[in-house]
């Protein structure tokens, strides 16, 4: 296991040093982003659900993950309550998300394989419907021009999302017991081998190490309840919830993710400050180091 981490952090850094020598650019990540989203991770999901078979008790993960989206929302607007409007958006919209696509897929794989990827699957169904749902309202709403929203023009977004319809249609054969043909199959796997190193690159583009100074209170006051209510409520669950280890294990890493990708384009969608935008990105890349930790640790203990 040790091994595998080693190989998944040398393709960030190589991602990362790309970026410094000029052979790459922050630019670039956003058609490998598309790439990702678009083709290699629809793909992966397709092989993923095709391969195994879906228990009706994992359909209670996204129902913990929506719910736990509600609580930490909750709790984000009484924590920052005395904070200015549009920074109080930018961490509201950061608290409930989750970066699983492109972090948690890759790590998750080279700790438990494709089974793995099927449980986290289904928490990134949660997940998305969390990040176009209640992410997506609150930075709506803390922006300068206030909220703006039509329920239609929500499930709009949720159903633009192509890994979420993905994740649904593939599902819903899967629990049919429909298999789509050996061919289609044999395509999309051939394609989802470069999902791994095309999300390790990306999260290695995007890392920056400059921190500037004004955001370390923030920041700080963010990470702990971020991490401190995701480790409360995450533990609680895996010592209460009556199931397998690996939908406890799921639940309990799933809380403790990185900050949802989707957060910097919302905040320029919402014509947020380039002070909050730098914000968000910097806290973005805080917790994908934070989280690399906390997986390798877990990965070393059971």
């Amino acid at each position: 296991m040790n091994e595998e981490f080693l190989y998944i952090v040398l393709i960030i850094a190589l991602g990362y040093v790309l970026k410094r020598i000029g052979i790459l650019q922050e630019k670039d990540g956003e058609t490998i982003s598309k790439i990702i989203f678009k083709i290699t991770l629809p793909a992966l999901v397709l092989v993923t659900f095709d391969t195994v078979e879906i228990e009706l008790n994992l359909i209670l993960i996204p129902i913990i993950v929506l719910v736990y989206g509600i609580i930490i929302s909750v709790l984000g607007m009484v924590i920052y309550k005395n904070e200015e409007k549009e920074l109080k958006g930018s961490f509201l919209m950061m608290s409930s998300g989750f970066n699983v696509g492109l972090f948690a897929f890759p790590l998750v794989f080279a700790i438990w394989g494709i089974d793995g990827l099927t449980y986290f699957s289904i928490f990134d169904v949660g997940t998305s419907l969390i990040v176009f749902g209640i992410s997506y309202i609150l930075g709506s709403y803390f922006s300068e021009e206030g909220l703006s929203l039509k329920p239609i023009s929500i499930v709009k977004k949720l159903t633009k999302s192509i890994p979420l319809m993905t994740y649904l249609i593939a599902s819903t054969l899967n629990l049919s017991h429909i298999k789509l043909p050996e061919i289609l199959i044999n395509v999309a796997s051939t394609i989802s081998q470069a999902n791994m190193p095309l999300c390790l690159l990306l999260l290695g583009l995007y890392l920056n190490f400059k921190f500037e100074k004004q955001f370390l209170k923030p920041m700080f006051k963010f990470l702990t309840f971020r991490y401190g209510v995701g480790l409360l409520i995450g533990v609680t669950l895996f010592f209460l919830l009556p199931y397998e280890d690996m939908f406890r294990y799921t639940v309990l890493i799933g809380l403790l993710l990185p900050v949802a990708s989707s957060v910097i384009p919302f905040a320029v969608e919402f014509k947020y400050s380039n002070e909050s935008i730098r914000l968000i990105a910097t806290v973005t890349n805080i917790t994908i180091l934070v989280s690399i930790v906390i997986l390798y640790v877990f990965a070393n203990l059971i």
